[in-house]
C-alpha cells in the first residue's frame, strides 16, 4: 500500500542547528500515527517539511506518491499549533473561506460549534476555537490529517470528542499524523514515533515501545523522606499513590540511595510515560535529569 505521506532520511539544518536529523516516517491510509517528543525535539519542523512548507536540507518527502505541491496540499487537512483561523471572521466565514480554497460541499456547522456561528473567532474560548479549526480541517474531507498539538488547552471531554473525530476520519479511510504531549492520547494511536534531539529514538505500538522496560518501585510510609533522599542522589522519582516510582535506575541502587529510610524496594513494568522519559532523556539525562 502506497503511503499517504513519507519522509525518507530527512534532515533539516538551520545554520549550525540540526533540527531534524536523518528521519524516516510514513503514514498509511486508515492509520493514526502519533509523533511524540519534548519541546524542541523537531516535531513541528518535520511536519512543516512533510507538508512542503519547508524544504529539507537532505532527504526527500512524498505526499500521495508525489513531491509536495499545491495539488497534494488540497488533499490534506492541517491544524497547526496556531490553529490557522482568522480571528476577525466568524466560524461560518472561516469554513466558507476554507471551502473556497480547498473545495468541498457547503454544509452546516457541526452541532458543537453551531451556537457560535455568528461570533468572531477571536472572541471564542480556546476550546471552541480548536473545534472550529478541526471542522475547517475536515470540511473538504481530506485524505490525510496533519494535527500539531490539536488538543492543547482543551478540557478532557472536548479532548475525547476530538479524538473520536480523528478515529472516525481514519475509519473512513484517511490517515492521520498527530503530535501530542498527552500520554493517554498517545495510546489512542495505532503507531508511535518518538523523537529526541531531532532523531527518531523509538517507533512502534505502545507495547513494542514499552517492551520489557522495568522501573524501581519504593513502598514506604516515610515517602517524603524517601523522595528527599532520592532527589539528593540525583534520582528522579514520581509519587503514585503512596509509592515512589524511579525509572531508569536499578532497584539495588535505589535501596542504597534510601540509606536508613524504612522502605521496601521492588520493581514493576514501566508505563508509556516512564518509557518516554527514558527515551527522550537518553544519555543526556539518565536518572539524574
Amino acid at each position: 500500500m502506497t503511503p499517504l505521506a513519507e519522509a525518507a532520511r530527512v534532515t533539516r539544518r538551520f545554520a549550525h542547528l540540526v533540527a531534524v536529523d536523518d528521519v524516516d516516517l510514513h503514514v498509511a491510509p486508515r492509520e493514526v500515527v502519533g509523533l511524540l517528543g519534548a519541546n524542541g525535539a523537531g516535531k513541528t519542523t518535520l511536519i512543516r517539511i512533510m507538508l512542503g512548507l519547508l524544504p529539507p536540507t537532505d532527504g526527500s518527502v512524498r505526499l500521495f506518491g508525489r513531491s509536495p505541491s499545491r495539488e497534494t496540499r488540497r488533499r490534506i487537512g492541517y491544524v497547526p499549533q496556531g490553529l490557522g483561523l482568522y480571528d476577525d471572521l466568524t466560524p461560518d466565514e472561516n469554513l466558507a473561506f476554507a471551502r473556497s480554497v480547498f473545495g468541498g460541499e457547503a454544509g452546516t456547522l457541526p452541532a458543537t460549534i453551531r451556537p457560535y456561528a455568528g461570533t468572531l473567532v477571536g472572541r471564542l474560548s480556546l476550546g471552541v476555537q480548536r473545534r472550529v479549526a478541526f471542522a475547517q480541517a475536515l470540511a473538504h474531507r481530506p485524505d490525510l490529517l496533519v494535527l500539531d498539538e490539536p488538543t492543547s488547552g482543551v478540557d478532557p471531554l472536548a479532548r475525547a470528542r476530538l479524538w473520536e473525530t480523528i478515529r472516525e476520519a481514519a475509519d473512513a479511510g484517511a490517515g492521520a499524523l498527530v503530535t501530542t504531549h498527552h500520554m493517554e492520547e498517545a495510546e489512542e494511536c495505532d503507531r508511535l514515533v518518538v523523537m529526541a534531539d531531532g532523531r527518531v529514538v523509538a517507533e512502534g505500538t505502545v507495547a513494542q515501545i514499552v517492551g520489557d522496560t522495568r522501573v524501581a518501585v519504593v513502598h514506604t510510609d516515610a515517602w517524603a523522606r524517601a523522595f528527599e533522599a532520592l532527589e539528593a542522589r540525583g534520582m528522579s522519582a514520581a509519587l503514585v499513590g503512596r509509592t515512589l516510582r524511579v525509572p531508569g535506575v536499578d532497584p539495588a541502587e535505589v535501596a542504597r540511595a534510601l540509606g536508613d529510610v524504612p522502605a521496601e524496594v521492588g520493581e514493576a513494568g514501566a508505563t508509556l510515560e516512564e518509557r518516554f522519559l527514558q527515551l527522550t532523556l537518553g544519555e543526556r539525562g539518565g536518572a539524574a535529569a
